[in-house]
Order: C-alpha cells, then structure tokens, then sequence
C-alpha cells in the first residue's frame, strides 16, 4: 500500500508541474499547438450523402458516408495527386508538402484544385475514380489575383498594374497596358477593399467577357513610408485619401475576348461615388452594380447593358440618415434566373430579400431579429437557402433554412455555441461544428428528419495537464442608454481568492464589424489575455454599441462622434469591476490596437482618473489623417462635420493626459498613418506630457510573426512595471 500510495504522490507531483504558465511564445504561436481536435477541409460532396475532409496529416483526402454508417473510406492521396499530376505536366515540377486543403467540388466526382509548380500555378481538375488529371490550366507564378474562367479556357491575372488573359494553349493577351502606376486595373484593393470587395475581374458565365475594375488614383495625394533599411533611407509612396480630400475614380470594363473590344458602363461622374456589389447577370447580357454616393447614404442598384455599357434602368434604392454599406453581390437563384437575393439591413437587421431582375420585392425572407453572418447553399432543388444567423444577443451563431416561396425559416441547430454548419445536397445531414466557452469543440453528423446525431470529435481541453487553464466567465450588463444588453468577459488570475486585490488589464477594440466576446471556446479570448490573466491580472472584455452583429441601430449609434457612445458603453464595464472588491482600483490598466488604440488613448484623455497605466497600438488620434471609405462613412467629411472632428480629436486634449501612456506603431503602417502618433507626440511635448513611444521599422499594421512575441513582452513589462512593481 506505502508502494502505491507514493506511486500516486510521485505522479500527482510529476502532473502538477507540468501543468505550468503560457510562456511569450505560447502567445503567439500557442492557438496552434494547444487547437482542440478538429476536421480540416470538411465538404459535403455534390448529389450524395458523403463527407469529404483531410486526415490528421493532411496528406490524403477521406470521406464518411451516410450509406456505410459514418465509416471512413480514403478517397485521394497526395501521392496519387502529385503522380496525376507528373503524367498530365510531364514538363513541370511539384513539390506538395499537403494536399490542397481548399479544394472544391466540381460534381460528385472532380475535385478543383490549385497547384504551385516551379513556373506556373496551376488549376486542375482531378477525377477521384479514374485518378486523373481532367483538365489543367495554368499562368506564370508571377501572377496575382488568378480569375479562372469556369470552362477551363482562360485565366485573367494581373502583372503589376495590368491585366493579362493566358489561354489554354499558352497564348498571352495583354488586356491593358498602362505605364502609369497610378492607373491599376482588376485589383481587389480597388475603394480599399470597403464595401465587401474581394474581387477585382469577374468572367461572365458563358466566358468570353471579362469585367474589371479601371482605378485612376493618379488625383490622389502620395504618402510617404519612411524605409529604413537602405543606407541611405528611402521613400516608398503609397495613395492614401484622407476624409475631406480627393478619392480615387473608378469605373468598370468589360473586355470581349473574342472581338478585343472594351465597353465602359456608363456608372456617371467617377470621382464622387463608390461601385460595389459587381454581378454578372446568368444570360451574361447584363450586370448589375450597386453605386453609392461619397457620403455613403444612397445606394442605387443598377442594371447595365452589357453589349454596350448603357444603363439600363435603375431596380432600386435605399437611403439612410447614417449610412448604406453594401458588403454581398447579388445572388441569382439556380432555377430562376430572373430573380435574385439582396442583403441589407435596411429594416432593421441584415436579412435576406427576394426580388426580381425588373426591381420588384418579391418577398422579405428575414427571420424575427435574425443577422445573417453568411450565406451558405441553396437546396438541391434550388428552392431553399440555408445560411449562418446570429443569436443570443450576438454571441451564438446557429443554422437557418428559409423556404424561398413560404418565407418559412427554420432553426436547423439549436445548442447555444458558434456553429459552422452545412446541409448535404439533399438536405437530409447536417454537418456540424460548434464549441462554446465550456466545449472545445464537437462535431456531429445530424439527421435532420430524425435528429439522430452522429458524433465525429468530441475534442478535450487542450490544455489539460499542460497549461494552466483561467477561469473564463460572461457578464451581462446594459448599454449607457438602457436599451441594450451588453456581454463581458471576465478572466481571473491562477488560483483566484476573492479576499485578495488584483491588478487589472482591460482590453477593448469597440469599432464596427468587430466582435471581441462571442460564446465559442475560451469565450474569444486571445492567447495574450490569457498569459496576463496568468500572471495575476484581472482581464476584462467587452463589445459596445458600435460594434456588429446587433442590428443597425446598435451599430449606427456611433455616427459623426466616434469614440464617445463607445466610451459610456465600456464605463458600464468599468463600473462592474470597480464594484468589485478583489479588483484594486488604483492598478487599473488598459489596452488596444487600431480603433482599440483610439478608445484607449481616448480613456487617458476623457476619462483620466480611472487607468494607471495604457498601450495603444496603432491608434487614430484624429479622424482627418484616415482614409476617406471608412472615415467618412462614420465620420462624414470634416467640412461636413466639423463639432464631430473636434470633439473626436485627441490632438486638441493632450494636456488633459495622466498617468502612463505607450504608444506602439509600425513605421510601415498603411492603414493608420504614423503621422497619427507622431502630431501626439508633438502635442503632448507642447502641453508638457510624458509619452512613452515605441516603432517597429519594418511593420505595417500590425506586428507580425516573430516580432510579435517581442511585442507582446514590452506590453507586459509595461504593465508589470507601472502596476504589478511600482516604483
């Protein structure tokens, strides 16, 4: 028994110190070592009741299938795809490290596929049966923004500032052949990549037109990014737009492969408006683009004659008193192709409505309160859509169907969680991954007609007997204006005694389409949160008006005075820590990055007595140094605007800085110009301040890869220094 017992002493002793802290590292690059299990590359296969995914060595391609009870059958290995591969392109050279885990079905039995040679890049089409190659075409590596042309024939790419068409025989066509670099055609970074723009080309269905983007930035003001590394430092220029000043013009071309002929849509004066939301009609004699005005508060979606640019008419209109921010091309139903679905969020929330190619409702498909997050699939009979909606006051994501002739929705999940769900073609299975802040993740095949669930991965705390894992918990509170409620979320230190004090991080983001607590696992919390958590902080989280996935109304109440309603939200969170009385008020620090970065410094300004000490990165310091897409659609112009400039400037509010104050930001940073920090600085130097100031020479934005361990370090020595071990 004395043998046994100390057995179980030595390993209760052995389990205790491996159990340990996150280290900065961890920080870093630990959502990768401690990912609870999952399922990569999971797809339902088109016409069938089979589940494809990646093995846990990415290497070959599986499939469960309803017919033999969920079992496992290999589909496709890397080796087959890469001997494929050397037999269809016996003259280029592959070297796959995974199989391609963002593969796409073409039908049941071809598999889309993009490759990298030793030349080119390559799109093929692979046969899972006959485990051949069906179809390849491919451009030079050197080529980016790859739009491949949904018949194989043609790829259009861009090289520098130009479109190039390569053909399946290898003939190269220059579409456009501009020296200035200020004309750029067929960039998705066309308005900033506002407005949902992920494209910049689109083929028509029938693949002989190509629409892009023509973006004439040539009236726009260069900006210079000092770059340090030469001897001699040098300028690199980029355009930046600032609110108030000139903005790029852009206008769209169709480009007829067959004739070379170019036909410009007649969208009217260029340099005032944005064109967004970019559709080829299913006939390919029309398209359709939503053109909002400079100001962002009327919309008109339009149809053009694609022959020869004309406007065909006007389907409709929406207007704000705020703002109209188109993010979804239209969506055409496969069986119907005069009607299409529109997202907006013009009533309320952004929700689904059905109209037809002449511009008339046809149905609201919007479900009670529901926000769509995304679209996901129609039926196979094309006459429902299944999509990803939020509930649970933004903090769960579920599954809904809506029946496009009823307008009957139906929830097709229902544990509170964050879902990732997609129905098989037949909509009989649902496929299903979700965690929530106590469940890592789970996976489960769901029988829709009999809810039997079969379950896939059933995931166990990855940190278990690793890592010390916080206490996470949510704490529900009201909007300053009542009529919201508000998610916190509260980590506390290892070993928590309530009879103790605690020193306190609250970290803050607060900008719009940002979500920061949601219910998945860890509650959304960053790795960074938990190591500070782990080393004795207090840190706490929450999302405020103006953040998404609220309704309009939640987020648009930040118009023309960013920051303020912002900062009254998150007071409410401050006034539940302060009530608190393991939390020591007098060690209270906060921190944020990019909108973050401004509330944060914001707080050191407005509201001076509460924080010890702060970090912003990143931060806007004054909304007339931001670019013009997403500054004035909050903001309007400054000429517009201009009590919301003043009131929302910090530059002016310098002198009311106390406490300590680091400001971190990437001297490359083409988002929020460094100029921001610096006109601070300057102010702070004239009112008398004290500023702590750090630059990363080489980033942009944000602080990437290695360096960002670094970061994270200097972060923790600051608030260790002024709040754990004051002088």
């Amino acid at each position: 028994m004395k043998r046994i017992a100390l057995f179980f002493l030595l390993a209760s002793s052995i389990s205790s110190y491996a159990q340990r802290n996150l280290n900065l590292e961890e920080t870093v690059f630990g959502p990768r070592t401690y990912a609870p299990t999952s399922i990569a590359g999971a797809s339902w296969i088109p016409k069938s009741n089979n589940l494809s995914y990646l093995d846990k060595s990415y290497q070959n391609l599986l499939s469960k299938s309803a017919s033999n009870n969920w079992s496992e059958t290999n589909l496709v290995s890397k080796t087959d795809l890469e001997k494929a591969l050397k037999t269809a392109i016996p003259n280029e050279t592959f070297s796959l490290r995974v199989f391609p885990y963002d593969y796409k079905w073409r039908d049941g039995n071809a598999l889309l596929l993009q490759v990298e040679g030793k030349d080119k890049t390559y799109t093929v089409a692979y046969n899972i049966k006959s485990k051949n190659i069906e179809s390849f075409i491919g451009n030079d590596n050197k080529g980016a923004n790859r739009e491949v042309s949904s018949d194989f024939s043609k790829i259009a790419y861009l090289v520098d500032n130009n479109i190039a068409i390569v053909d399946k025989n290898g003939k190269i066509t220059a579409v456009t052949n501009d020296i200035d670099k200020g004309i750029v055609n067929g960039s998705d970074y066309t308005h900033r990549q506002e407005f949902g723009i992920k494209k910049g080309m689109w083929w028509n269905n029938q693949n002989d037109k190509l629409l892009y983007y023509h973006k004439d930035e040539t009236m726009v003001a260069n900006y210079p990014l000092p770059q340090w590394s030469p001897k001699i430092a040098d300028i690199k220029w980029i355009k930046y737009p600032m609110t108030g000043q000139k903005s790029e013009e852009v206008s769209l071309i169709v480009y007829n492969t067959t004739t070379g002929q170019k036909v410009t849509l007649q969208t009217g004066e260029h340099s005032e408006q944005y064109l967004t939301m970019v559709t080829w009609d299913p006939s390919g004699k029309y398209i359709y683009v939503g053109v909002l005005n400079r100001g962002q508060n009327d919309l008109k979606v339009n149809k053009y004659n694609a022959e020869n640019g004309s406007l065909v008419k006007t389907l409709f209109e929406e207007t704000a008193t705020t703002w109209v921010e188109p993010e979804n091309p239209l969506t055409f139903l496969p069986n119907k192709p005069d009607q299409f679905l529109y997202q907006s969020d013009k009533d309320g929330y952004n929700q689904l409505y059905l109209y037809n190619t002449e511009g008339n409702l046809i149905k609201k498909l919007g479900y009670k309160d529901i926000v769509m997050e995304a679209f996901l699939d129609f039926s196979a009979d094309g006459n429902k859509v299944s999509y990803t909606g939020v509930t649970n006051n933004g903090l769960d994501r579920q599954l809904f169907e809506v029946d496009l002739k009823s307008g009957k929705t139906v929830q097709l999940t229902n544990e509170s969680g964050m879902h990732h769900a997609a129905l098989s073609s037949d909509g009989k299975y649902i496929y299903d991954q979700y965690s929530n802040l106590k469940t890592p993740n789970k996976i489960q095949i769901k029988d829709v007609k009999s809810a039997k669930e079969t379950t896939l991965v059933n995931a166990e705390n990855p940190f278990a007997g690793k890592i010390n894992d916080p206490k996470i918990e949510f704490v529900q509170l009201t909007s300053a204006d009542g009529k919201y409620p508000l998610t916190g979320r509260i980590i506390y230190p290892n070993d928590f005694d309530p009879a103790k004090k605690y020193p306190v991080m609250y970290y803050l983001y607060g900008g719009s389409h940002s979500q920061l607590v949601s219910n998945k696992w860890l509650g959304g919390a960053g790795y960074f949160d938990m190591y500070m958590a782990q080393q004795g902080y207090i840190v706490f989280t929450m999302d405020n008006r103006g953040t998404n996935y609220r309704g309009r109304d939640f987020y648009t109440a930040t118009h023309r005075n960013l920051g303020q309603n912002e900062m009254a939200d998150q007071m409410k969170g401050i006034e539940f820590l302060k009530s608190k009385s393991f939390v020591d008020q007098q060690r209270m620090g906060i921190f944020g990055w990019s909108f973050g970065g401004f509330m944060t410094t914001s707080f050191m300004l407005h509201h001076n007595d509460i924080f010890k000490a702060a970090v912003a990165g990143g931060p806007v310091i004054d909304w007339k140094f931001y670019e013009v897409m997403y500054g004035e659609r909050y903001m309007d112009t400054p000429q517009e605007n201009p009590e919301g400039y003043k009131l929302t400037s910090l530059l002016t509010k310098a002198d009311q800085l106390k406490g300590r104050l680091l400001i971190i930001h990437g001297a490359q940073d083409p988002v929020v110009v460094q100029q921001n920090s610096m006109e601070f600085l300057e102010a702070c130097i004239k009112a008398g301040k004290q500023v702590d100031y750090f630059l990363y020479p080489t980033h942009e934005h944000n602080v990437m890869g290695k360096d960002r361990i670094h970061m994270y370090e200097k972060i923790a020595d600051y608030f260790n220094q002024h709040l754990k071990n004051p002088s």
